[in-house]
């Protein structure tokens, strides 16, 4: 059953471990695709922004030269605030188009051919359509174009812009937008953090908290021209991605854990009860061979009186028939009193036991008490002592539990010492209560008997099943007599040092 609940934990564990791994590599993938998007959103708005200025370029050239090429180059467009609109907001952000293009290094050649491919194009369409061309917008215009057009266009323009400085090219407020967008159409809630790099090298295009080295940072190249080289690179780091992912989870691991616990704490619960119930199986062992040790002594007692009775020699000898009438009277008593204790007990299990209780003197009841186990006392040439302080001892009782409770504590008291029996009564008052201690000289008990005493057949071993008669029974007895009557009872001891047992019962006016 053990390695089963440890199994049943293991794999709970394994599980809720496979799942975190699934949904990091989930992450992973998401966040990935997220910056693909990213990227291909920024530079499909770049040559959006520059493809209507190029063409109108395009369409004023008649025949494209090394000159009109160069011509071209050297425009330099002023300004302008460009509005772009996106499916949740407008964008709004200072672009100029295009930088002046004086000296720079563009293969003229392979530009010229892409010009006079598309210039021809674009005079066709201008002679067949030109009405229907003008009132295009740019986004159809551009949906308009073939792909072997698109591309020519996206070289031409991917070559101008790559001599715009990238703070230029691309704005802060832009790749948030985009990430947010991203983000929230896959229901993703995570914080970011971003920046582009140049070739390993940090550009101005950054958040402020943005570190190259968390572990939850993804890259994905930006601007990449025909033959799929980028000098830039977009990182994304999502700070929030460990508390993403075990949020995913969340719900299912806690009722895995609380299911576990259920399963623990029911186990724990049997095993405990499977311990308690052999601990009961042995003190009831315990019991019955004490019980019968306690019978049978007083049985052949009698019965050895018996014997002797009916020995002529004894007939005739009145003071030793006395003697041993006697005898069997005490053994009688002794045999009738461990039955009733047993009694006792199961009536108090029942709830049968009728107690009533009536205006009694505790001091008065004590000192009844004492005349039960007096001659006990004496014969072993021991002593009880009355100290009785309290000034007030009026309480609600019944005389006869109450003084059975009493004489439990004294046989108690006189069985576990070993030499005379050495016993002082107090009483004090506190309050509105009276406080009785029955202290002892005898041989006291451990911690461990201390907090079971009073517990149905408990008794604390002592090396000889029988070196000390008793059945378990008689504090138990105590404890539910005095609960009954309201009252407190505990015990204090040190082994060797004897012990002291102390009632607390509530006073009457």
């Amino acid at each position: 059953m053990s390695l089963s609940l440890i199994g049943i934990i293991f794999v709970q564990g394994y599980w809720i471990n496979n799942t975190v791994e699934n949904n990091e590599e989930q992450f992973s993938f998401n966040a990935k695709q997220i910056l693909i998007s990213v990227s291909n959103r920024i530079q499909y708005r770049e040559f959006e922004e520059m493809f209507i200025p190029l063409q109108g370029i395009l369409d004023s050239i008649d025949e494209p030269d090394n000159k009109t090429i160069h011509q071209l180059l050297d425009i330099s467009i002023d300004n302008t605030t460009k509005s772009f609109a996106y499916a949740n907001g407008i964008l709004e952000e200072d672009y100029k188009l295009f930088s002046s293009f004086i000296n720079l290094n563009i293969d003229t050649i392979r530009l010229k051919n892409i010009l006079h491919r598309n210039t021809d194009i674009a005079a066709q369409d201008a002679k067949n359509n030109f009405a229907k061309q003008n009132s295009k917008s740019k986004l159809e215009r551009i949906r308009g174009l073939t792909d072997l057009q698109r591309i020519d266009y996206e070289i031409v323009i991917g070559e101008i812009a790559s001599f715009i400085p990238i703070h230029r090219r691309v704005q802060e407020k832009e790749i948030e937008y985009f990430l947010k967008k991203e983000l929230e159409e896959r229901d993703i809630k995570v914080d970011f953090e971003y920046a582009i790099y140049s070739n390993a090298l940090a550009t101005k295009v950054r958040s402020d908290d943005f570190s190259l080295d968390n572990p939850t940072t993804y890259g994905i190249p930006l601007f990449v021209n025909e033959q799929g080289v980028s000098e830039y690179q977009l990182y994304v780091n999502f700070t929030g991605k460990k508390q993403y992912v075990l949020s995913t989870i969340k719900g299912m691991a806690i009722l895995s854990i609380i299911f576990t616990l259920i399963i623990v704490v029911a186990y724990s619960s049997a095993l405990s009860q499977l311990m308690q119930q052999r601990q009961i199986s042995q003190i009831k062992t315990d019991f019955i061979n004490n019980m019968t040790h306690e019978l049978k002594t007083p049985i052949a007692t009698i019965n050895l009186a018996l014997d002797s009775i009916k020995n002529p020699k004894i007939v005739g000898d009145p003071e030793k028939v006395q003697r041993y009438m006697n005898m069997i009277r005490e053994e009688n008593k002794r045999m009738h009193a461990q039955v009733e204790n047993v009694l006792r007990i199961s009536q108090l299990e029942k709830n049968e036991l009728n107690i009533k209780k009536e205006r009694q003197e505790l001091h008065d009841i004590i000192e009844d008490a004492i005349t039960h186990v007096s001659l006990l006392v004496e014969n072993r040439e021991g002593y009880i002592k009355m100290h009785l302080g309290a000034l007030k001892s009026t309480i609600l009782a019944n005389d006869s539990h109450l003084t059975n409770v009493i004489v439990n504590i004294l046989d108690n008291a006189i069985k576990y010492s070993e030499d005379e029996p050495k016993i002082d009564i107090y009483t004090e008052n506190i309050k509105n209560s009276i406080i009785v201690k029955f202290r002892d000289q005898g041989i006291g008990m451990s911690k461990v008997a201390q907090k079971k005493i009073f517990e149905k057949f408990f008794r604390e071993h002592t090396g000889d099943l029988h070196n000390v008669k008793g059945h378990g029974l008689g504090l138990t007895y105590v404890k539910r007599i005095v609960d009954d009557h309201h009252g407190q009872i505990w015990v204090e001891s040190e082994r060797g040092k004897g012990s002291t047992f102390i009632i607390k019962l509530p006073l009457i006016s």
